[in-house]
């Protein structure tokens, strides 16, 4: 629900309004948000309870307005927690995604942008040749996810690797994994260019295996998910994929990288002068 009121920021506070909030209430009320760590009502205040003694507010609607604040400044600071801690490679968004000129038909594209499918639990794997527009999406995808309050957190298969080292030396990589699939989202970026180390093989397989049926996973790679046994072992690649695909949305990208296409018009850098 949205409440239509004034943000302290387009208050027309009279003038001298420092001067009028002071004295001992409002030094205690000051001391009060600290103790309830309430940051966003403290910075309000100075602008608030002056344009609220100006224009005669109510006393709900004061109270309203720094409830409000506060909210607002938990939600913003809140997003951008979950932000950093998705751990995006570039930053990509839908502001800068091309969808006429990728190969993803646009019913799919929109259908996917709805998120619906991670309410679902659902898996999507992107797959393409290099330069298609994979790791765009998917990191799109994941910072629509933010944005609609969801947790994500995105990595390369080899992350996955250094995760399943640094937690055997104390015998809690399943617990890391336990842990890491409390997200809403976790996304794997670029398999297929390289054969997959066994670490990273092993963590790949152990986050499937977790998330299956708990958790979305979006993976983006250059082989078809049943190809995975061509860069790990095919015992593992096959108890991988039938757990990923189970309940997963294949979406196939095709044509020419658009790396190369912008290259290839001299699009790629800024031209010297």
């Amino acid at each position: 629900m949205s409440i239509d009121i004034p943000a302290p920021a387009r208050l027309a506070a009279p003038t001298g309004a420092a001067a009028a909030v002071s004295g001992a209430a409002y030094e205690e009320a000051i001391e009060l948000t600290r103790r309830l760590k309430l940051p966003h009502i403290r910075r309000a205040m100075a602008e608030v309870i002056p344009t609220a003694k100006a224009q005669r507010w109510d006393p709900a609607e004061t109270v309203k307005v720094l409830l409000a604040e506060e909210a607002a400044g938990r939600a913003t600071a809140n997003l951008r927690t979950r932000r950093a801690r998705a751990a995006f490679p570039t930053g990509k968004t839908f502001h800068i995604w091309n969808e006429q000129a990728s190969s993803i038909p646009a019913p799919t594209q929109s259908a996917l942008r709805t998120l619906e499918w991670v309410a679902r639990r659902e898996n999507l794997c992107v797959v393409g040749p290099s330069g298609t527009g994979k790791s765009h999406f998917t990191e799109a995808l994941g910072q629509a996810a933010v944005d609609a309050g969801m947790t994500v957190a995105w990595f390369t298969i080899e992350d996955l690797g250094g995760l399943v080292r640094r937690h055997r030396v104390d015998d809690s990589v399943a617990k890391a994994f336990a842990r890491l699939t409390r997200t809403d989202l976790v996304i794997v970026d670029d398999i297929g260019l390289l054969p997959v180390s066994a670490d990273a093989a092993e963590g790949f397989y152990r986050l499937v295996d977790a998330a299956y049926e708990r958790r979305s996973l979006a993976v983006s790679s250059n082989l078809h998910p049943s190809g995975f046994d061509e860069i790990m072992p095919k015992t593992l690649a096959t108890a991988t994929v039938d757990r990923l695909l189970h309940h997963a949305h294949v979406v196939v990208t095709n044509g020419d990288s658009h790396r190369l296409t912008e290259a290839t018009g001299g699009h790629g850098v800024v031209p010297l002068s």
